[in-house]
């Protein structure tokens, strides 16, 4: 019984305390969420500039941010797991300078932008046969195409 008692007088500060620091880090400081879900903040890795050109430039959904896109949003759970997963393996992969170029968006990823296309679009997707089509393989000009060359990045 006494032994029991002393191990929850462990476990109990470390439950609340491990709490508290997930709740500080999955919530961050004010303003690290907006300021990390900001097309500049994307952009801030020089491999993202282009990209960032290319949205800024071409007037398509430059009024959206890439975590619009590119992170799902089908519930604040989800995206929050998956802003964390890609915001870290993009750290490791621009510091560990393991990206390729050009850019290539990964099978996750186009997975993730297709439902974003349909959610936001659903109403004009519904009298469409996808198929296996992506609506990008229409409407190129969502890709990041640089605005003049007509370059994919």
């Amino acid at each position: 019984m006494l032994k029991n008692m002393l191990r929850l007088k462990f476990i109990i500060p470390a439950v609340f305390g491990s709490t508290a620091l997930f709740v500080f880090i999955f919530f961050g400081p004010p303003d690290v969420y907006t300021l990390t879900s900001s097309p500049a903040f994307c952009s801030s890795c020089h491999v993202m500039e282009y990209q960032y050109d290319a949205w800024l430039k071409t007037g398509l959904h430059r009024n959206i941010k890439c975590v619009e896109c590119h992170l799902p949003n089908d519930n604040f759970p989800n995206h929050m797991a998956w802003k964390g997963i890609d915001g870290t393996k993009d750290v490791i992969f621009f510091y560990g300078r393991l990206f390729s170029e050009p850019m290539k968006i990964s099978d996750h990823g186009k997975a993730v932008a297709q439902k974003n296309c349909v959610r936001c679009h659903g109403e004009m997707v519904s009298r469409i046969t996808l198929g296996e089509r992506t609506c990008w393989s229409c409407h190129r000009r969502v890709t990041h195409k640089a605005p003049l060359t007509g370059d994919l990045f």
